[in-house]
């Protein structure tokens, strides 16, 4: 455990194909703080998300009678949206874990980074925007969420450096 704890460190020296693979499975963990966060999403949309959802939707055919009929079909498709990517970053963290590679860290790095850029983005126009009191939303899930992602960073980060560590001495046992 204690070897896991030190790997998860973005600057550590990786010194052995041990603690390279350990590296490398920092990533397959921030993919599971993901899983368990979408699952915090999850449990919120199909609670009291969805009623906010189905508020912000009425609220929205108040002034546009076409969207009236998406109301209800929009928070089943939000839920089911949610859960499928979920499962996909599920099957991708497993798949990171059991054989790590580099192709995975730096795809989640990606699309953290990008994350990361939608939610500040999204906290500097939030006073812009005209949306709606029940469009909003809670600041425990944007906060949270922006937590998370910096988290996922440092330890994708870890997950990149961990799997070309890996190559380097996979290539070096090689010759």
């Amino acid at each position: 455990m204690t070897d896991m704890v030190r790997a998860m460190n973005p600057a550590a020296k990786i010194s052995n194909a041990d603690e390279a693979k350990a590296a490398a499975r920092a990533s397959a963990i921030a993919i599971f703080l993901g899983v368990l966060w979408g699952i915090v999403g999850i449990v919120w949309l199909m609670g009291p998300g969805g009623a906010v959802m189905e508020a912000a939707m009425a609220e929205a055919a108040a002034t546009s009678p076409e969207t009236a009929g998406m109301t209800g079909m929009m928070a089943g498709a939000a839920i089911g949206i949610t859960g499928f990517v979920v499962v996909v970053q599920l099957i991708l963290g497993l798949v990171q874990w059991f054989k790590p590679n580099i192709v995975i860290p730096i795809l989640f790095t990606v699309l953290v980074v990008f994350g990361l850029g939608n939610a500040v983005l999204g906290i500097a126009m939030a006073g812009q925007m005209d949306l709606g009191a029940a469009a909003a939303t809670p600041a425990w899930q944007i906060y949270g969420g922006i937590a998370v992602m910096v988290v996922e960073l440092i330890l994708h980060i870890a997950g990149i450096r961990g799997a070309s560590a890996m190559g380097k001495f996979r290539d070096a046992q090689a010759y």
